[in-house]
């Protein structure tokens, strides 16, 4: 899984994933850890990692190693999702004008709720993010990090995905986060696998997916109300704003 969140979090997340397809598909399945966004890409292209849970930019970057058998479904957005803006209460920062020439922390360039989202949004307002606001990406690509270094006024504003709001919360003083607008949404997340396994495993991994019933501890490790079947054209938005 894309490392999104603390190690402790992520592995949580996936390793009820794990064993359930491991039990569903018939064979051993391991979860694997990857230190950052940049890591967890190359492993996927290199065959490393076979079976992944990724957002929608990275899937389009991996999709030539990688297939999508299914899309995450959660909360309010169902299929969608998008990232917000955060600052500090006591910040000037208002609107989305406010912006320019601040000190904003991302989670990283392929992050689609932590970068892409506000990106895509800015730029319907005529601010080209790249150029027009001092960009700091967060260590090792982690939502945690963009909270925290807001909340201490290291930076003047964040990009995090929206429903890691409160993901820092153990980190930070209460009160010192504000959210000054939600952004554009996305296609959600993607589960995807090597394009190099047996069709007949693709399938069974993507029965076994789709097969979850919405009450399953699995989807509640990972923070999902289910998947749906997704096919790789749905990215193809994503592809559009990447190369704008």
């Amino acid at each position: 899984m894309l490392p999104r969140y603390f190690p402790k979090k992520i592995r949580s997340m996936i390793d009820p994933m794990a064993g359930y397809l491991a039990e569903e598909v018939g064979v051993p399945i391991t979860p694997v850890l990857t230190k950052d966004f940049a890591e967890y890409e190359n492993r996927l292209k290199s065959g490393e990692i076979e079976i992944g849970y990724e957002n929608p930019l990275v899937y389009t970057k991996v999709s030539g190693s990688h297939e999508v058998l299914a899309m995450a479904i959660k909360g309010p957005g169902g299929d969608r999702f998008r990232g917000i803006i955060i600052t500090r209460p006591d910040s000037d920062i208002q609107t989305f004008s406010d912006l320019k020439h601040k000190k904003i922390m991302i989670v990283g360039e392929t992050s689609a709720g932590g970068f892409l989202s506000q990106k895509l949004t800015l730029i319907e307002n005529g601010i080209a993010v790249d150029n027009d606001c001092e960009l700091e990406v967060a260590s090792d690509n982690k939502q945690e990090n963009v909270i925290i270094s807001v909340s201490i006024g290291d930076v003047d504003a964040g990009f995090i995905r929206e429903s890691a709001l409160h993901v820092a919360d153990q980190y930070i003083q209460p009160g010192t986060i504000k959210v000054v607008a939600p952004c554009a949404w996305l296609p959600n997340w993607a589960l995807s696998v090597n394009r190099s396994l047996p069709s007949a495993r693709k399938e069974a991994i993507k029965a076994a997916i789709i097969g979850l019933a919405e009450n399953s501890p699995v989807l509640k490790a990972m923070d999902v109300t289910g998947f749906k079947p997704a096919t790789d054209s749905q990215y193809d938005v994503i592809r559009n704003v990447a190369n704008n």
